[in-house]
């Protein structure tokens, strides 16, 4: 049995969909599974060693550089390799017309949410199959009860996200990783809050890690580490090396962005802080200590981070 699972992007989302890997395994042990993924998130579903083969896409990349005739090439090329195989079944979980039109190029039997239930109603018209699934539904249950109706089985059981991460070696002492860093400034959490946060972390006797990617966080997080005793402002890192230093971490505390839901997904202790956006239905979900704190334009103090974080020391 071939299966072939379609979750382009962001970074949460494809945390997101790695439960639905370990759910297919459990009902079909043999079935290849592969994935289309955006280029720079391939290094997700590589670590769940229930993906066959990962299929990158580059519509972001393509979206900027269209008239290029390279561009012309790599999307020839990636449909030569979406149409490499057939697959018994397509199954597109993010409902949006983009990924509904790649599952259409692909060759089986092309699933998906009907109209009321995806993202983007005119994605429904492009499946062989339209299930209904609910919006109120978590994003981690929603993919997984998709995959289920589509595939035929029950996943009723605890979500398992099936990955893991050698841990990087760490500075002397346990390590606590800051995520302050997220894709709207509507979402990050002020920076004097991270500093006492950071500042309390310490006297407890954790050593602050700060990620940081673009240039403007990395010179947030060399502010915060000038500020807080010990702290480190890591280098830019791949996602597989991130996930070494989330999987070494004794806590995670991060905003609304795809790396706290790698650290949930890695079985860490994980607080997220939510400023701008509804946990209900995107939080952190993991059957590990996973807390989702604050709401949208309602974000959380230090003392109530401080409170959650001090259990899971």
């Amino acid at each position: 049995m071939r299966i072939l699972l379609i979750k382009t992007s962001s970074l949460g989302d494809v945390v997101h969909n790695l439960p639905v890997v370990t759910d297919l395994r459990r009902s079909y042990p043999e079935a290849q599974i592969d994935w289309v993924v955006e280029e720079c998130f391939r290094e997700i579903p590589r670590l769940h060693p229930g993906v066959h083969r990962v299929i990158p896409v580059a519509l972001r990349r393509w979206r900027r550089a269209l008239p290029a005739p390279a561009t012309w090439g790599e999307m020839r090329s990636f449909r030569s390799a979406l149409q490499e195989l057939s697959y018994d079944l397509v199954i597109d979980t993010q409902g949006l017309l983009k990924s509904a039109l790649i599952a259409r190029l692909a060759r089986g039997r092309r699933c998906g949410y009907n109209a009321g239930s995806a993202r983007e109603a005119i994605a429904a018209r492009f499946y062989d199959v339209r299930c209904e699934v609910g919006k109120d539904l978590h994003a981690v249950e929603r993919n997984r009860r998709l995959v289920a109706l589509a595939a035929g089985y029950s996943a009723s059981s605890a979500p398992d996200y099936g990955i893991a991460a050698i841990p990087a070696p760490t500075p002397a002492g346990p390590s606590a990783v800051l995520l302050t860093a997220t894709s709207r400034d509507d979402k990050l959490w002020p920076e004097e809050r991270w500093i006492a946060l950071g500042c309390a972390l310490h006297q407890r006797g954790l050593t602050c890690l700060l990620p940081a990617g673009s240039p403007a966080e990395r010179a947030r997080a060399e502010r915060l580490a000038q500020a807080i005793p010990d702290a480190v402002a890591l280098p830019p890192l791949g996602l597989t090396e991130l996930a070494a230093q989330l999987a070494a971490a004794r806590l995670v505390i991060g905003v609304d962005t795809g790396l706290v839901h790698l650290a949930a997904a890695l079985g860490r202790p994980t607080l997220a802080l939510f400023c701008a956006s509804d946990p209900a239905l995107t939080g952190v979900y993991a059957s590990t200590p996973a807390i989702n704190l604050g709401a949208r334009g309602q974000p959380p103090g230090v003392e109530d981070v401080l409170a959650a974080a001090t259990p899971l020391l």
